[in-house]
């Protein structure tokens, strides 16, 4: 048994079949291990962003991600798009940074639950 903690998800998108990226791989432990693997082995962009992973492992493979997902993947496509251009230009590896949070449903307030400020 692996006493690893990774998480991965493998995505797919082609803008010609899919509406959104969609979950073709997901898992933990050792099958994370091995996503990442083919991953690597077959030039594939990885991207670790524990919380973005977190996330998308709850998603069934097959499914589509929900649109209050698109606004992370598409940082995280960003990223890899960035350090593919360095790499090309050969200025280095850019630090990548975790994609944002998905964002946090707002909470409505209610009257009278303002807070005041002081002058």
């Amino acid at each position: 048994m692996s006493k690893s903690k990774n998480k991965a998800v493998a995505l797919r998108y082609n803008a010609d079949e899919d509406a959104a990226p969609v979950v073709i791989a997901s898992g933990y432990g050792a099958v994370a291990d091995r996503i990442i693997d083919i991953a690597e082995q077959r030039g594939i962009p990885v991207f670790r962003d524990d919380s973005a992973a977190s996330i998308m492992c709850m998603l069934e493979v097959g499914t589509p991600i929900p649109e209050e997902l698109y606004q992370v993947v598409a940082a995280i496509y960003v990223q890899i798009m960035n350090i593919a251009s360095d790499l090309r230009n050969g200025t280095g590896v850019s630090q990548a940074k975790p994609a944002p949070p998905p964002p946090e449903p707002e909470d409505e307030e209610e009257p009278g639950d303002e807070e005041e400020e002081e002058p």
